[in-house]
């Protein structure tokens, strides 16, 4: 694990990442990217080059969690691997919460982040079980 300022850098990258996600404000997900940067998944993988191909990767998440009334999302950080003096990664258990106040499942995904002058962006992002 890292030490507890990095771990408190990464728990604040994470919350407004997860403000952004859950509020559907797709420039602010897009800024928590570094370009280019990439998605993996089972039966996918896509790329994007631009914040403008980062935001429209992430219209349809958005409207995702809106469907379910998704109103809050927690980082859970399960374990930071540091990689390199820039590079970690980092695996994340997400939890949420709806419009009710009722938990809903969570998703883990795995973040390869470089940390920069203006803190931790997202490389690649790995869908996990």
């Amino acid at each position: 694990m890292k030490a507890p300022a990095d771990l408190a850098q990464l728990s604040d990258f994470f919350d407004r990442y997860g403000n952004a996600l859950t509020s559907g404000d797709v420039a602010s997900i897009a800024n928590c990217y570094a370009l280019p940067g990439m998605v993996v998944a089972d039966a996918y993988s896509f790329t994007f080059a631009s914040p403008a191909a980062v935001a429209l990767s992430f219209l349809g998440a958005a409207a995702t969690y809106d469907d379910q009334q998704i109103v809050a999302a927690h980082a859970q950080l399960l374990d930071v691997q540091q990689l390199s003096p820039a590079l970690s990664l980092v695996s994340v258990l997400w939890e949420y919460l709806d419009s009710r106040g009722n938990a809903v499942p969570g998703e883990r995904y795995s973040y390869l982040l470089r940390v920069g002058p203006g803190g931790p962006r997202i490389t690649t992002v790995i869908a996990t079980h």
